[in-house]
């Protein structure tokens, strides 16, 4: 039996030039499987500590402070995109918000606005130990960075304040 026959099949089974077209489209396949879904196949094998982020919203409108009393956020998961993640938030409050101004005669001091507050929230959930890049969802996690606190019935942008990650010597 020849290798390739005189029709040019592989084994007298497959053509050669269909067989390479094969293993290519297996291999771009495999490729594309590996980048989706590699870094998730590694945090779920990775120890997982707790992470507690502190994310605050400056100077809320009236508005957004009455929703927020009114619709109390705390208990509810994280939105990333149109799925829940495991992050929960755990606290939230209200905060007087105050700022700096000038004054008539040239000076800057820190004046309390009557009608905005801060909003800080304390959001809870895990990462895999050791992380370079820990992240809630699709957003990285790092004091000062921006943070949209997204639930499936609110939805704000604050400044992240504080990263606290748990050693595992705890």
């Amino acid at each position: 039996m020849k290798i390739i026959n005189e029709k040019g099949k592989l084994f007298g089974v497959i053509n050669i030039v269909d067989l390479l077209v094969l293993v290519a489209a297996i291999a771009v396949i495999a490729g594309v499987g590996y980048k989706l879904f590699a870094p998730q196949i590694a945090d779920a094998a990775a120890k997982q500590v707790p992470m507690t982020v502190t994310v605050r919203v400056r100077g809320a409108t009236p508005f957004l402070v009455e929703e927020v009393q009114r619709n109390s956020q705390v208990g509810k998961k994280i939105v990333s995109g149109s799925s829940y993640t495991d992050a929960v938030i755990t606290d939230m409050q209200i905060e007087p918000y105050d700022q700096q101004v000038t004054t008539a005669d040239g000076q800057i001091v820190t004046a309390r606005d009557p009608d905005k507050r801060d909003l800080v929230f304390t959001i809870e959930t895990t990462v895999a130990e050791g992380t370079a890049a820990p992240s809630i969802g699709t957003q990285e996690v790092r004091a000062g960075r921006t943070f949209i606190v997204k639930t499936n019935d609110f939805e704000t942008t604050g400044n992240i304040d504080m990263v606290d990650i748990a050693d595992s010597a705890e």
